[in-house]
């Protein structure tokens, strides 16, 4: 991605509000409180020094995103797999290279550690550099068991060190925009929230000798990895928290494998229900064997319904028909419906064919397709935010506690499919919680 479009993204969100300390944006979501002219000057003067443990394809991912921050010094580099390592510092050559990150941690001179190893390694890695007095970044989900989100939440509260966890829809100015109109009543009151994601791979990695299969293919095994919960479903359990500015009391649900029979552990096909205290339930969906209908969070409300990963919102009323397409409605109800089930309406309850409004500017290109103006998923920003908490040492309020939440959530669905019965959320695991908006 081009330095251009990254700042471009950072000039939006500056547009409307959330860096300018005043803007109504930055009253509405607290983490974002920190990132006012002031931090930003005292940023631009002081190198952050970061370390990157796990630099696989994710890992990767955000040292391809530090390549355009100024700012951002990547010092030391950690993987005990010598392929990713070796890639990895063809993109920083001056970063020191270890195959155990606890060497990482005994380093004085960095400010920070990036964690982006397979999941099971999160709530050890994480606990154990706070205890080292380091500030850390780490993927999401937070970990394995509900037990070690405790744990890693804790020791985090206990630390005085900054901690974030890479729930990037936070600071996507499209989710951000789209949460403030949702929360100032623009859809009406919440009754329905679907969220899905679907793809069509096998989530397999080539393997070049067969006792490393677990070691590379980590998300396909029970002992390494939540699948498609914990790797896909948090991010979209979190949208929903944030909409509802509530948790879900409980969950129930089905999960299989329906179509990659390759000696896999982990679910392909998952079906869940969440249902909040209202009565309002979320629906989660996720399959990786057909892609037609991609990712989407579908909040619907009372007056309308926000599509924030499309950038989209619809209203409920739309305008009427043309009289000649009433004309046909009218003719085919009268020749092929004897009994009239809609009343005097002679519109039929199909999906609605209003056009979609966009949360924030879109662009036309030269086809003639549009899209959002804002391109990404917000990770760039939640890297820079991350990167300035760590020059001021205040955390961002409730960041924590939306990836804490999440992530049990997610855990909790996995009990629920594979118990094949109802799980409410277990009171030890409740922390305090003040949902943003």
């Amino acid at each position: 991605m081009s330095i251009e479009k990254k700042l471009s993204r950072r000039k939006f969100i500056k547009d409307i509000g959330l860096f300018g300390g005043t803007g109504l944006l930055l009253s509405s979501f607290p983490w974002l409180q920190s990132c006012s002219a002031d931090v930003k000057a005292a940023v631009a003067k002081e190198k952050v020094r970061l370390a990157v443990i796990g630099t696989g394809s994710r890992g990767q991912f955000h040292l391809h995103n530090m390549l355009g921050m100024p700012n951002v010094e990547v010092v030391a580099l950690c993987d005990n797999y010598a392929p990713h390592l070796t890639e990895a510092s063809h993109l920083f050559p001056g970063a020191k290279t270890f195959d155990d990150y606890r060497k990482v941690l005994d380093m004085k001179d960095i400010s920070g550690v990036l964690i982006a190893t397979p999941l099971y390694e999160h709530a050890r890695m994480t606990i154990n550099a706070l205890s080292a007095g380091k500030h850390v970044f780490c993927e999401k989900s937070m970990a394995m068991t509900a037990s070690d989100c405790l744990s890693m939440y804790n020791a985090y509260r206990e630390s005085g060190k900054v901690l974030f966890i890479g729930q990037q829809r936070l600071f996507d100015p499209k989710y951000v925009r789209g949460m403030e109109m949702i929360h100032a009543g623009t859809i009406g009151e919440i009754q329905k929230i679907r969220a899905y994601w679907f793809r069509n791979n096998d989530w397999r990695r080539p393997v070049p000798f067969p006792e490393l299969e677990r070691k590379i293919n980590w998300r396909l095994y029970k002992e390494y990895s939540g699948g498609l919960m914990t790797e896909l479903a948090t991010h979209q359990l979190q949208v929903g928290n944030w909409a509802m500015k509530m948790l879900p009391e409980s969950v129930m649900g089905f999960g299989d494998i329906v179509h990659w029979k390759d000696n896999r552990e982990v679910y392909d096909n998952v079906s869940l229900v969440y249902r909040y205290p209202n009565g309002v339930k979320m629906n989660y969906e996720s399959v990786i064997s057909n892609k037609f209908y991609g990712l989407e969070e579908e909040i619907l409300g009372t007056k309308g319904t926000m599509e924030p990963e499309k950038g989209k919102y619809y209203f409920e009323d739309v305008q009427p028909a043309p009289g000649i397409m009433q004309l046909v409605n009218q003719i085919e109800h009268k020749v092929f419906d004897r009994v009239s089930f809609a009343g005097p309406s002679w519109v039929p309850e199909t999906a609605s064919a209003n056009k979609a409004l966009y949360i924030t500017d879109h662009v036309t290109s030269h086809d003639g397709s549009s899209s959002v103006g804002v391109a990404g998923d917000g990770s760039v920003e939640l890297l820079m935010a991350f990167c300035e908490a760590c020059v001021t040492g205040k955390p961002a309020p409730n960041l924590v506690e939306e990836a804490y939440y999440s992530s049990v959530l997610a855990l909790l669905g996995i009990e629920a499919m594979e118990t094949q019965s109802v799980i409410r959320f277990p009171d030890q695991y409740k922390i305090p919680y003040l949902n943003f908006g």
